[in-house]
């Protein structure tokens, strides 16, 4: 497949629906005076490229009550086990990220829990699949930065500085 060329509006329509996804076409339209046809036209094209690909929607885990935040570092019998282990984490939904990994782990993961004991459960459920050999568990005390925000700012600067 060849590359995509983005030219300056569309580096623009995507630097605004990084900041709100749901603004909408008529307002940045009216910004970068163009056609709401035209952002939408534009918008279409980025997603049949693969460039877009959906919306994301944020919530406060907190408030819905679930704060713990763990990071499980997965190792396996064996490599060849990854896919089906895998599989199976992507059963619990309280695994939100899983990466295969080089190094120390076969697979990190990050579950999201209610409390210290939820936590415990979610764990003991991936320590649970066949072809896991141990897990090993770090605790998050705070999240401090979770901005994706940022780096795709800086993509598309970069973009428009070529």
């Amino acid at each position: 497949m060849s590359k995509f060329k983005l030219d300056e509006v569309d580096l623009q329509i995507l630097d605004m629906l990084i900041d709100n996804t749901r603004i909408p076409f008529t307002d940045i339209a009216k910004k970068l005076l163009i056609s709401a046809g035209t952002v939408h036209v534009r918008v279409k094209k980025m997603e049949d490229q693969g460039i877009i690909m959906g919306s994301s929607l944020s919530l406060d885990y907190e408030k819905l009550g679930y704060s713990f935040i763990a990071y499980v570092g997965v190792f396996l019998n064996n490599t060849s086990q990854t896919t089906f282990v895998l599989e199976r984490i992507n059963e619990i939904p309280y695994v939100t990220v899983a990466h295969v990994t080089t190094g120390k782990f076969n697979i990190f993961c990050k579950i999201r829990a209610k409390d210290t004991k939820h936590a415990k459960d979610v764990i003991f459920m991936v320590d649970d699949i066949e072809g896991v050999y141990r897990t090993e568990t770090m605790i998050s005390l705070e999240e401090s930065i979770n901005d994706k925000k940022r780096l795709m700012h800086t993509i598309f600067q970069e973009l428009e500085d070529l």
